[in-house]
Parts: structure tokens; sequence; C-alpha cells
């Protein structure tokens, strides 16, 4: 019967004429070798052969899914048939096939993939194994699969077809099977050598010179192999150049790449007719898989960049290696076709000869995981027993092991044997089944379960297929710009900032972009946006089918069933999905690598971040990508491939916690720093985790019982119960913290250690605590029910907690109160050198700080004294220490004497011991001659001011060891909550008396403590109000300028008068005056006059306590108010204009620091206000103080060197004084204190101008000691 297509063998194809050989070595053996050049038409005419020979099921295999499509096209065309009938083919996701296909064309991984549910391959009569000299993963495996199915299916025929590379491996594989060669070239080819022997030759410089020398030869188009994308780019600047430099033999040249990643209209220039020579620069994809047309040329370097799986580094490199003798045999035999070729070899013919005979096959150095996988799933047996034509090393096999064990496939992988077969986990027959790489495979079931398998399918079909965006060598940064856009979000308001510096999240929003304009632009405006974005039109459309086809698989497979899916893009959900196909491409960046070097430094460079990654390795990211500049701290990368260094491509930054969610079958961990964690409730540790060599948590605190559970009772027993860190009401605890803090206060008070024994407290707990409770849950639930049956089973005593020492403490010099003005105040004890509060604390309510005397404290308690005492005499000047050694047995003597003077009880303690020292020595000793502020900081009383209105944890205030220092800070405290408690005694201002009867004390009810306060009446300027002072000394001091103000506001006003009967000097002198004016200071005046008559009538200011008193004070001061306001102005004339003389010498004269002294001396004397301010007798006594600055000033001339040593006195007291009533509050100086500012300046009369004599007897040494005297021991130790 006449079969329905065509079966003719072209004469001009050399496989014709073998067309006989091989349908009778066909049938005579069940395989055989066909071996012949690429253009010997072995692939179209061996189908048609098997026709010939009877076979009707042919499966026919292709390395490519192009070439599976293109062959099928042609061979329909030879038969006379449309495709998809008797031809048909099948690549991934795409089948145009039917039963009664014939032969039907098919990638090697679809037959493959047909394994696992037809064993026996019984669809075929026909199996052909095209291109099997490439040697791929595919091709091996099916080989070895073929080998074993063989004898099972002895009507099974097997063709392998091949270039005429290493074919007896192939005979031998199949047994010694029959080998028919046909010859494929016609012309022979002539090899030159032209090794570039000078180390520094240029290899660019040897292609020029070459292809020069070719060209010179005749027509004709030479094909230049290079080993990448970079070298060929720079070797068609070099030609272009010459060419366009007028080069005579090669003005007319065509300079065109070819390479994978070329876009399609680049690559298509290269198969299209031209005139003129062509010099095409190519990668290895023109030595087997494209024929360039028109070649009769050929430059050899001799090295392409081969795909090597690294055993250490784990990753896919692609080095740049010299190729074998049988890749440089292909690359001589594209020439030759037309006619008589040449091929030039850039390297020697000794160098030829020493190279190996065949290129690697790519079992051999890539990873075996797919082969690994898919042999699980057919259940083939294990991989070392498998008959490879070449068996893997076993290296290899264990890296592919180790990374299907990476993405959860295996069951136990470690426990394998070898020789045993692997068992896949559900992950693993999962991934058997999803036709793409098994990390991409293990991208898909996780987003299934974390609910973005629609984005994920997207993402991973964008990432098994070549790039779709293309970056043409004369519009690269026009693409990169365009490509760009991608990295943020389109939508200036899409919430996605989980996605930014993302090349995953870019690649999904471009599949988004793409999605939305296909349905927006007709087909051919689609077409046309591609190509002017530089996006391949045909990988977008492949990127769209199997996208689509990737969704069929996933639910046919049930992927996503029962776990809801996102409605929109879930990007931290994505990229974990992700990342869990590629645990073992993570990396940390090496903050260290951000340091640029100093020739960076000098250049201007950034320098790029380097990520440590898995097992030791470290890789940089790819500029290009969308996370280069971004450096997170933590990536992860779809391809990590070895060039000039380990490059990170795709990449996209990740959280750690994404890590330990999909990798925690891979991740190690380890603890340190055991510790007690008081708010846990249990001990803890610091856990490390790390990812295959990556660190991915720095300093975790985790729970240490599940660790370690017998160092963790260790730990709670020692900080919970013995050291009491844990929260708990536990009346056990409470009693027993009670009968340690017994114990621990005897070593406070004592100034001692070791009296407490944790080792015995321990070990009662340790003893009475069940083992296997390590923290205070597990506490508490067994003492809940231990309690109902003993509930002092934990309870301590004394004799338990403390050491034998205890005994010789004497409780009774260290008292729990301290009694002072009939307060009784609580003490408490300190025993930690260098703490702020080492020593006695005493506890002094803000509401009895006005009442507190300190001088008691200045003793300290019974139990301190004696030390107190020894440390006063060993901080006694040196003249006078020498006579009390040694110092503690005279500290004895000193308590003993005072022991028998309670009369003395009332002095500072060391104006008392002073006393008992020169009553027992003969020497004089003061209280001043001690150095307190040297003394140790526990013998001075550490006073804390508390609040008992607040809650306990807020009752304390502030602290210091000076008490007055305190009753400052905390008088306004003080005073709001008298003048709060005050109501009904205090008064807003009156002009006149409006007060009624004013007490001298209140006592006041503000909490639980009564107040004691001491109204008085306020200057207010314009009127005098009734406040509450919190002490007797503020109350006097208000009291009399109060009374003042009141006076004078009740009284006639004698201003008009006295203004008539004022001398023109004293009126010019006013009115230049401090003051903001005449009327200001004439003001100033009558208030001094109302103060000077109130003392002239002797009545004392707090005796006025109501409106009769107040009567007759006022009608007593009337009449004098006039003639003694007259008198103070006519004196303050005086003093105003010796003051204005004096400014006016300090204006003609230099500045130096007399005169600044000056100028603040002047400052102290004359101010606004000054006249009232300035009491008698120094008001009078201004005049002469003036008298004595301009002497001084006219002696800085003659006597310099008086000035400066006078000055370095007053400068060094001025300090001190300065020091010592910083203290108090502005007006609120004790009048004891302002006195001895008057007495500094009567130093300055004494020492720049001795002449006009001084008021009272005064030298350096009387002030210092006054000055000393202000803050000594009267007011309490010094902070």
């Amino acid at each position: 019967m006449q079969p329905p297509y065509r079966l003719e063998f072209p004469d001009s194809l050399p496989i014709s004429g073998a067309v006989e050989e091989i349908r009778r070595a066909l049938a005579e053996h069940q395989v055989i070798v066909v071996a012949g050049e690429t253009g010997s038409g072995k692939t179209t005419q061996l189908p048609k052969i098997c026709l010939a020979a009877g076979r009707r099921r042919i499966a026919h295999t292709q390395p490519r899914r192009l070439a599976a499509r293109t062959v099928a096209d042609r061979i329909a065309e030879e038969l006379g048939v449309e495709l998809g009938t008797v031809v048909g083919y099948q690549v991934r996701f795409t089948r145009q096939a039917t039963r009664r296909t014939a032969v039907k064309l098919m990638t090697d991984g679809i037959l493959l993939a047909e394994i696992s549910h037809d064993r026996d391959l019984r669809a075929y009569d026909t199996i052909i194994i095209d291109e099997a000299h490439e040697r791929s993963l595919n091709i091996d495996f099916l080989l070895g699969y073929l080998k074993q199915l063989l004898p099972r299916r002895p009507d099974l025929k097997v063709i392998v077809t091949s270039a005429t590379i290493d074919t007896a491996r192939f005979s031998a594989h199949f047994g010694d099977a029959p080998v028919v060669e046909v010859s494929g070239r016609t012309y022979p080819v002539e090899i030159r050598y032209q090794p570039l022997d000078d180390p520094d030759a240029d290899l660019i410089d040897g292609i020029t010179a070459a292809v020069t020398d070719l060209h010179a030869r005749g027509d004709g188009d030479i094909l230049v192999f290079l080993s990448g994308e970079r070298e060929i780019r720079d070797a068609a600047d070099a030609l272009t150049a010459r060419a366009t430099a007028g080069h005579g033999a090669l003005r007319s040249l065509e300079v065109l790449p070819l390479y994978a990643r070329l876009s399609a209209a680049e690559q298509h220039r290269v198969f299209a007719p031209h005139a003129g020579v062509r010099v095409v620069l190519a990668t290895n994809v023109a030595e087997t898989s494209l024929t360039v047309p028109g070649i009769r040329y050929v430059v050899d370097p001799g090295f392409a960049r081969i795909s090597r799986y690294s055993a250490r580094t784990k990753v896919q490199r692609l080095p740049i290696e010299p190729i074998s003798q049988a890749s440089a045999n292909q690359r001589a035999g594209r020439c030759g076709r037309l006619g008589p070729g040449v091929c030039i070899r850039l390297y020697s013919e000794e160098d030829f000869a020493a190279r190996p005979e065949f290129t690697e096959p790519e079992i051999l150095r890539t990873n075996l995981a797919s082969v690994i996988l898919q042999m699980a799933d057919a259940r083939l047996g294990s991989i070392e027993d498998f008959p490879f034509v070449e068996r893997p090393d076993g290296n290899q096999v264990r890296d592919g092991l180790r990374l299907l064990t990476e993405l959860g496939a295996l069951e136990s992988p470690r426990g394998r044997r070898e020789g045993e077969a692997v068992r896949l986990t559900p992950v693993g027959r999962l991934l058997a089944r999803l036709p793409v790489d098994p990390r991409l495979g293990r991208m898909l079931v996780e987003a299934a379960e974390r609910g973005v398998l629609k984005d994920a399918t997207a993402v991973v079909a964008g990432l098994a297929i070549p790039d779709v965006r293309e970056r043409p060598a004369d519009h690269q940064q026009e693409a990169d710009a365009l490509h760009r856009r991608f990295w943020a979000p389109l939508d200036a308001g899409a919430a996605d900032a989980r996605g930014d510096a993302s090349d995953i999240a870019a690649l999904l929003r471009l599949w988004k972009y793409l999605r939305v304009s296909r349905r927006e632009l007709s087909g051919n405006a689609f077409r046309r946006r591609c190509r002017d974005e530089y996006l391949n039109f045909q990988r977008v459309r492949e990127w769209q089918d199997l996208t689509t086809q990737l969704r069929e698989v996933c639910k046919e497979l049930g992927l996503g069933a029962g776990h809801p899916q996102a409605t929109t893009t879930d990007w931290d959900a994505l990229h974990t999905a992700v990342l869990a196909g590629l645990l073992s491409h993570v990396g940390l960046i090496d903050v260290r690598s951000r340091t640029p070097a100093a020739g960076q430094q000098r250049r201007g460079r950034r320098p790029i971040a380097e990520y440590l990654g898995a097992r030791g390795t470290r890789f940089a990211i790819q500029p290009g990508s969308a996370a280069a500049k971004a450096e997170p701290p933590l990536v992860m990368a779809v391809e990590l491939v070895e060039t000039s260094r380990l490059w990170a491509r795709t990449v996209a930054p990740i959280e750690a916690e994404w890590v330990e969610q999909v990798g925690g079958h891979l991740l190690k961990r380890t603890y340190s720093e055991p510790r007690w964690s008081a708010a846990g409730g249990q001990a803890v540790a610091t856990e490390k985790v790390s990812l295959l060599g990556v660190p991915i948590v720095a300093d975790r605190v985790v729970s240490y019982g599940r660790i370690d559970p017998v160092a963790a009772r260790a730990i709670f027993l020692q900080s919970a119960l013995v050291e009491g860190q844990w929260r708990t009401r536990h009346h056990f605890f409470a009693r027993n913290e009670r009968v340690r803090r017994e114990a621990e206060e005897l070593e406070e008070r004592a100034r001692t250690r070791g009296l407490v024994d944790d080792r015995a407290i321990y070990a009662f707990y340790d003893e009475r605590i069940p083992a296997g409770i390590t923290t205070v849950a597990h506490f508490d639930r067994w003492w809940r029910d231990k309690r109902r049956t003993d509930d002092r089973y934990l309870d301590l005593t004394l004799d338990d907690v403390t050491s034998a020492a205890a005994e010789e403490v004497d409780a009774g010099g260290f008292p729990d109160v301290w009694t002072v003005g009939g307060a009784d105040l609580p003490v408490s004890y300190t025993f930690d050198p260098g703490e702020r509060r080492d020593g006695v604390t005493v506890d002094v309510d803000v509401s009895l700080l006005n009442q507190v005397d300190p001088v008691p404290f200045t003793w300290q308690v019974p139990g301190l004294r004696h030390e107190l005492a020894t440390e006063l005499i060993r901080h006694l000047p040196k003249a006078k220490r020498v006579n009390f050694v040694p110092a503690p047995d005279w500290g004895r003597r000193v308590l003993d004497f005072l022991a028998d003077r309670p009369e003395l009880a009332g002095l500072p303690f060391p104006d008392a011991a002073a006393r008992a020292l020169t009553t027992l020595s003969g020497v004089p000793v003061a209280g001043t001659d001690f150095d307190l502020d040297s003394l140790p900081p526990h013998l001075r009383v550490t006073y804390v001011v508390s609040d008992a209105t607040r809650r306990p944890a807020e009752q304390e205030l502030g602290h210091g060891k000076d008490f007055e220092a305190l009753r400052k800070a905390f008088a306004p405290t003080l005073n709001r909550r008298l003048n709060a408690a005050a109501t009904g005694v205090t008064h807003p201002g009156a002009t006149s008396w409006q007060f009624g009867e004013l007490p001298r004390t209140v006592e006041l009810a503000a909490g639980p403590t009564p107040l004691l306060g001491y109204p008085a009446l306020v200057d207010q300027t314009s009127s005098v109000g009734v406040r509450i002072a919190n002490t007797a000394e503020r109350a006097a001091r208000w009291q009399a300028l109060g009374l003042r103000r009141l006076v004078t506001l009740v009284s006639p006003d004698p201003t008009r008068s006295v203004f008539a009967h004022m001398s023109n000097d004293t009126r010019i002198a006013l009115s230049a005056g401090p003051s903001g004016g005449l009327a200001d200071l004439m003001a100033d005046a009558r208030l001094r006059a109302t103060g000077d008559l109130i003392a002239k009538a002797g009545v004392d200011p707090a005796a006025v306590r109501d409106a009769a008193s107040f009567t007759r004070l006022v009608d007593a001061v009337r009449p004098e108010a006039a003639p003694t306001m007259q008198r103070i102005v006519t004196q303050a004339g005086r003093i105003l204009r010796r003051h204005q003389a004096v400014l006016r010498e300090l204006a003609r004269r230099p500045a130096s620091e007399s005169t600044a002294d000056v100028r603040a001396q002047l400052d102290n004397l004359v101010f606004p206000d000054f006249i009232a301010a300035t009491p008698e007798p120094h008001f009078t006594a201004l005049e002469r103080y003036l008298h004595a600055i301009e002497v001084r000033i006219a002696g800085w001339d003659s006597a310099p060197a008086r000035e400066a040593a006078g000055l370095d006195v007053i400068t060094a007291l001025e300090d001190a004084y300065a020091a010592a009533v910083a203290r108090y509050e502005v007006g609120e100086l004790p009048a004891a204190a302002a006195e001895v500012g008057w007495l500094l300046e009567e130093l300055r009369v004494s020492l720049f101008a001795q002449s006009l004599g001084t008021a009272v007897p005064v030298s350096a040494k009387r002030v210092r000691s006054a000055i000393q005297a202000l803050s000594g021991p009267g007011s309490g130790p010094r902070a």
C-alpha cells in the first residue's frame, strides 16, 4: 500500500548515499550509531529512513526546543504532510501531535518525563537520540536508561546520532553497536597555527592580524570564536576602528556579533543576505547549535566559557578554558562548506596535541540534582548503579543529594548507604512532576502553601526562560533605563515597598506590565512596544505560554488546594517562596568590604560590597541588579556564576525570619552566655543561627531549659531563689526574704561581707526542690501541690543563711530610727564603696525639711562615730596632725571626753571634736581645720528627701549629702504645699492692712506628716500679700521687706517735696544712675527711708502681726519720712557722682584683668534698686569703697606689683565666696553670708587703698576663715 507521504532522499545530502547501509544495520541490530558532520542530513533524513524501513512510531529527540519545532517542520515539508499529522512535535507545554503521528520530534526532557508513566516506552518502536555528542545531562540519562530498557524491549530500535566525535564510546556503551559514518564536508580545510608567542601579546591584536590576513586572500566571510560578550565587544571595537580609519584591507568589512543573549533582530542579521565581506564574532553557540552561512574562514583563539559545577563552592561556574580537540575540529569544520577553507588557530600545534580529545560531558561538570530526582521518581535504583555512558564523580552525586536535601525532597538522606536508592518526600514527588529545575519547582510548592501561586508561576516561568530583556550593544544605556522602570512600582501610589531593590519584584512588575499592555494593545502594537522597549517578543510569548502551562500543571497536581490564594501581591510571601528554592544562595553583607582601599579613595570609586555566602563562598551582586546599589544586609540570588569573580544574578533582599521559616532543616544553632531572665522567669541563652555558614541570627535570646535542663535548673535555683531575681507572691519566699534581709542588714551596718552564706541557701533549695524544675512556671505548678501538705517546707531560718561571724556584730550601734527635733527619721545602711549611698542614709519627708536641724547628723550613728573621729584627726593639717598619733587612740579619747560633756552635743561634731582635742592636748584646733571634703564618703550621711503622699515606688524625690542644698532644692515644693494647705491664712495682695491677725506659725495638714509654716508679709512691689514660708529665717526676711513696702504704700509720698529741695548736682547724678530713671531712683530712696525709720523706731518687723501694731508703726514713721528721704537722696547723689567718675576713668584704660575685676566690683556695689537693697552701715560705706577704687586705679601705673599681688588674693577669695553662697537663691542670702561679702569689700580697701582705713580689722586669712565657716559643719557635710 502506498504510504500517505512521499519518501525521497536528496542527492545533495551526504547521508543519502548511506540510506541502504543504515536500513540494513537497523534491520540487523537493535542499536546503531550514525556519525556525520553538521550538514550531512542526519537529523532530517534518519526519520524518513526509519519510515522506509517500516517503523511507524518514531521518537526523535533534540537538545533544544527550537530545533524540535524547526526539524519537525522541515521533515513534514519533505514528506509533503501537514505538521501535526504524520509528523508532529512536543516541547515543554506545547504538543502538536496525535496518536497516529508516526514521527514525533521532542526535546530529550520530554522523553525523560514520559518514562514516569510509560516505563518501557511502549508508545514507540524506534527512538532516535540526536546530537548525542553534546552529552547533555538528559542525553546521558536517556542513553543509560535505554541500555537498561533494551533487554525488556527486543522490538525497540535505537539510533544514536553524533558528530564524528567519540563515536567509539557510544558504540561500546551499547555492546559494540555498529557505527555508520556519513561525510558532511566536501572541501578541505587548511589548519594554520599562529600562536601568540609573546606573553604580553594582546589577543585582540592577534585576531585583528588574522582577520587582516584572511581578508587579503579573497572573498569569503570570516567566523571568529570568542569566549564571551565582553571579548566580542572588544574585538568588534578594534576591527571597526581599523575599518573606519581606512585600513586598506579592512575598509569594506562588516562586523557582526553573535551570542545567545543578543536580540532576535541582531541574530537574524547574521543569517540575512549581504554584499561584501562579513566578520562574525561569535561564542561557541556557532560551534554546533547554529550554522552561519557563507563562512570560508575561521579564527580560533582556542578558548571558551565552559559551564562547570564547582564541588568546592557548590556553584555553577563559567570559567574561560582551553577547548578540547573535538571542539577545535568542530570550529574548523564551520568553514570549507563553500570551497577550500582556512582555519587559523591562535595557539601552537603542540598546544593542540596536549589538549583533551573530547569536551567533558555535562554530567561530569554539573549538579546532578535533576537526574537523581527523576531517577528516584521513576524508581530506577541508585545513581551509583545506573549505566551512564560515563559514571559521574562521587562528589557530584553527593552534591546533587545535598541540593535535594536542601530543597526538602529526600527522606533521611544522611543515613543513605552508597548504592541505595533514594526515597522522595511528598515535596520531592511534586518536584519530580514539575517540568522545571528542582529549585524553581520548590518555589512553586512553597508558593502554593503561602497563597501566592499565581504570582509565583509568573516569576518561575520568567526565571526558567532566557531573559526577555535585551541589551543591544549600541543601545545599552537606553535599554537599561527602560528596564530600570520596573525596579520600583510603576504606579506611584502602589503599596509594595517590600519589592524595592528586588530583581524578583522587578520581574513580576514587568510581567504585570506586559499583561496589561497585551490587553490594551493590538497584536502589532504590542509587538512594536516590545521592540521599542528592548523586550524580545518571542521570549515574551514564551513567558506567557509557560506561565499558563505551569498554572495548569500546578492545578493538575493539586498545588494550592486547601490554601487560600492571595488576590493582591504579598511581597513577603512571594519572596519567602522564592527563597525556599535558593537556600544555598543566601548571602550576608560583609560590612568590611564597604571600606574603600586607598587607591579607590583616590580615584573616587565606591567599593563593591561583598557578601558571605554558603560554605565560605564570597560573592558580589552583579552591577545591573536592582539590589546592587541598595546593598541589602541579607540577600538571595537565583544564580551564582563565577567569571572574573563570583557574581550573584537576579538578587532580592530577604529577612532572617523567612530563612528560619523555610530553611529550618539546614540551620545550625549555637548557644552562649546562659543567664537568668527575671522577666521571663527562666534561664536564657544567646542563640546564633547560621545557614550553611551564613550568619542569619546574630544574637537572639532563647530559653535555656530545652538546651541544657541541668544547667538551667542550677541558674534558676541560684538566680531566682537564692538571689531573688524573680517575680513571685509566694508567702514562703517573702518570709525567707525577711530572714535574708535581716542577715544582710547586719552586713550593711557592720560594713563587712560574708555573714550571708549563699552556698548554704542554694544547698537548702537544691535538696528540697525536685530535678526537672527549670523555670518559674515549672516551680509554681510543683509548689501549688506541695504547699497543700506542708506550706513551711521551704522556710529558711537565720541559722540557714548566716555564718558564725554574724554573732560578733553589735546591732545597737546602728539604729533603725534617728530622732531629730521630735521627728523619727528612718535610717538605712548600705555597704557598697563607690556607690553614692554607701554608708548611712536618713529618710527625711519633704514636709520636715524646714523643721529638721542637720547638726545631729554630723555626729553619725554610734557604730561609726569612732571611725569618724579617727578620720577627722587624720584629715587635720600635718602640723597639727602629728600631735595626735595614733589617730584611733585619740579618736577613742575624743568620744570618751564628749560622753562626759552633754553640753557639747548641740555643736556640729567637728566643732565638738576640735574642742575635745584642744582640751585634751593643749594644741589649738578649730572645726574649720578638718578637711571635711576628703573624708571617706560613707562617713557623711546621705539624706533622701521623700514624699509620703506618693505611691511607694515614686516617694523618693532626691538625695544627696548636702542637707542645705537639698533644703534649697525642695523649698519650692514645700512652699507650694504650704500655701496650698494654708487656705484662709495667705492673701493675694493688698495696699493696706487687710490680713487680720497674722500668726507667727501655722500647723497645716498636707498629708501624713503635718506641715509647720511661717506666715509673713511679702513685698509684691505694688501691693503686699501674705505667704507661708518654710523656715522662720525666711519668714523674717519676707516680713521685714513686706512690712517696709506696706508702710510706704499707706504713708504720704514726700517725693515732690524732696525733689524741690534737691540740688542740681544731685539731680544730674541721680538722672545718670543705674535705675530706669530718676523716678525709679526716687521710689527706691523712699523705700529705703521707710526701712531706716522702722529700724530707728526700734520695732521688730516680726512683731507687727495685726492692724493696731501696724498703725502705731505708720504713725511713728510718718513725721520723719521727708527729711530722712532727703538725706538718703543727697547721700545717693554723692555715691553716684563718684561712681560716674570711676566709670570715666575706666573708659580711658585698656581692657585687662584689673579693669574686669573693677567692673565686676562696681556691678556689685551700684545696681538698680541699690539704695533700698544696701543695708546700713554699708550704704554709707559705698562712697568710701568707690573712693578706694579711684585710689586703686591711680596706683596701676606707679605700683603694678602691688596691683598684681592684690588681684591674685582678691580673685581667689571672690571665687571661694561665690562657691560658698551658690546654694542660696537670689534674695535668700542669710545676713551672716552677706556680711562676708562686705568683709571682702573692706579687704579691697586694705589691699588697694590702705590710707582710707577700714571699718573693721580685716585680712585675707580672716576672710578665708569666714568663707570656710559658711560651708562648715554647721551647715551639714558638703557634697
